[in-house]
């Protein structure tokens, strides 16, 4: 697979830097606004969800700052491998579930109308823009 060109300007840059940050934070905390990265294994059964969450979750948190931190690293390239791609794909993901879920976003959310109005959502829907681009790179080289 050839480079993957990164397609953002230096404001986009920062202002992914300062999201970044944000995430790493949240995820380190354990902090609540990070929970939908982190969903319960077995909702309907406590102790089940309790064991999976002893067992996996600090495999499952240091995957996600494994990922963070090639995305860290690479912020300021021009051009991105495959495997920092696919990293760049789980954080944009994860940085999307966050602010989604911050947002009240839904299936039924009329995301362009809104994001023409309001700064948050359209960060989040440049957030998507930019996943799905990734995503499509990824998906080309099949």
């Amino acid at each position: 697979m050839s480079a993957f060109r990164l397609p953002l300007d230096r404001p986009e840059r920062e202002l992914l830097r300062g999201l970044l940050a944000e995430l790493r934070g949240l995820i380190e905390a354990r902090d609540p606004e990070a929970a939908r990265l982190f969903p319960s294994a077995a909702p309907d059964d406590a102790e089940t969800a309790a064991e999976f969450e002893r067992v996996a979750r600090s495999s499952l948190t240091a995957g996600r700052l494994s990922a963070l931190g090639v995305v860290e690293r690479t912020l300021g390239a021009r051009t991105l491998e495959h495997a920092e791609l696919e990293a760049w794909t789980v954080v944009l993901n994860d940085l999307r579930l966050v602010h989604g879920d911050r947002l009240g976003i839904t299936e039924e959310t009329e995301l362009e109308r809104l994001a023409r109005h309001d700064p948050h959502h359209a960060v989040y829907a440049w957030l998507t823009w930019l996943q799905a681009t990734m995503v499509d790179a990824l998906a080309s080289r099949l």
